[in-house]
């Protein structure tokens, strides 16, 4: 009986490589220059000087540019129909933004058949993966009905391990006058038909959508199913929702906009990552995250695409990572750490989000010498090549 290995592969002369294991090279980064990567299988196998790489079978020449973690992009709503560019319209013209208009997207979702939401979710994730994101997770939260919501996270489950039930995204219209009623429906019929397919179960914490105290029935009763916890907290304003994120242990609080001290000090002092999705602020002209006290206290920070229709309609972590450098305080180093490790911590993942011995072989080649141009040359598409699993998905 004979058997075969997979072929080994050698990318060599990477002008700098992005490790995220400061053991391995220069700063938090753990930068090699002159690196060389070598892939066996799906599994990251060996890093180092390109001129000490051992021989393999395969050998792609990067040509003096740099390789980056893929990115992880730890908060995303794929499973969605319809379009809402007449209220992103109306809203550039001077209309606030508002939660309302989930509902829109809600009515398109349960209207679409499971070929079109199949078909949306493969769409925005080949979108993604072309722009370096190799680790996706998606919600549910745009059917609001048992088995709208069942069905939201089959389909995300066929194209993404990381699967969150959403089902207490809004108050649905058809629950308007009995929220309790639905907070029951969440936590009974519509958790024991979601659970199954899902990894990790969220709840929009937040003035308009559901109070600390249906928040916290919400999480405890997910994870008593053994559903993990990450919380959509402190966006529009201050509320509970990054105490309510820590005091259960939750994986992440997202959005954390509104920040006082002490919820700083709390994600400082816990193991709750802060994710920070710029592209909402930046889709509604809200006031934008500060990262600056979050790093400074210790916390560790997140970032992500929050890829929906109607509040942050991008798939581009590019893009976030260039708006964090920009306008929310973070250095080129901090942020492209944040859209790599951080989600990865996010969604406590150990496997993904570095390149080191024994990772998941995800890596980007950017068209630059240095991970510094993703936040020097914003909106200029500097992916060149990704490598998904060992597989290379896009040629350089």
């Amino acid at each position: 009986m004979t058997t075969t290995s997979a072929p080994t592969t050698a990318i060599t002369h990477i002008a700098q490589l992005v490790t995220n294991d400061p053991s391995l090279g220069e700063g938090p980064l753990g930068l090699i220059q002159d690196a060389a990567v070598v892939i066996d299988g799906d599994r990251i196998a060996w890093v180092g000087a390109s001129s000490k790489a051992p021989a393999t079978d395969n050998a792609v020449d990067a040509g003096g540019r740099a390789a980056v973690p893929g990115f992880v992009d730890s908060h995303s709503h794929l499973v969605f129909a319809g379009d809402r560019t007449a209220e992103f319209n109306a809203r550039m013209s001077g209309r606030p933004y508002s939660a309302g208009g989930i509902r829109t997207t809600v009515a398109a979702t349960r209207a679409a058949t499971d070929d079109a939401l199949h078909a949306n979710v493969a769409r925005y994730m080949a979108e993604a993966l072309r722009q370096g994101t190799t680790t996706q997770e998606t919600k549910s939260g745009y059917g609001l009905t048992v088995e709208d919501e069942a069905r939201a996270l089959r389909i995300a489950a066929a194209h993404t391990d990381e699967v969150t039930f959403l089902g207490a995204h809004i108050v649905p219209p058809d629950y308007a006058d009995d929220p309790a009623g639905y907070v029951d429906l969440v936590t009974g019929p519509m958790l024991d038909a979601c659970a199954p397919h899902a990894r990790w179960v969220d709840v929009f914490c937040e003035k308009g959508a559901f109070d600390g105290d249906q928040a916290r029935a919400i999480l405890t009763a997910g994870q008593a199913k053994g559903l993990q916890a990450r919380v959509h907290a402190n966006q529009l304003g201050h509320g509970p929702g990054v105490q309510l994120a820590v005091e259960l242990g939750a994986a992440s609080a997202d959005h954390c906009t509104h920040l006082s001290a002490a919820d700083i000090d709390a994600l400082a002092q816990s193991d709750t990552v802060a994710t920070l999705l710029p592209g909402a602020e930046f889709s509604t002209r809200a006031k934008w995250p500060d990262a600056r006290p979050l790093l400074d206290a210790g916390a560790t920070v997140a970032l992500s695409t929050d890829c929906n229709p109607g509040s942050s309609f991008t798939s581009s972590m590019p893009f976030c990572i260039a708006l964090a450098v920009r306008d929310m305080g973070m250095t080129p180093d901090e942020a492209v750490w944040s859209a790599t490790e951080g989600g990865a911590r996010a969604l406590r993942r150990t496997d993904v989000g570095r390149i080191i011995p024994g990772a998941r072989a995800d890596l980007a080649l950017l068209d630059a010498p240095s991970h510094v141009h993703l936040a020097y040359r914003p909106g200029v598409p500097l992916v060149s090549a990704v490598w998904h699993k060992g597989v290379l998905v896009r040629e350089p």
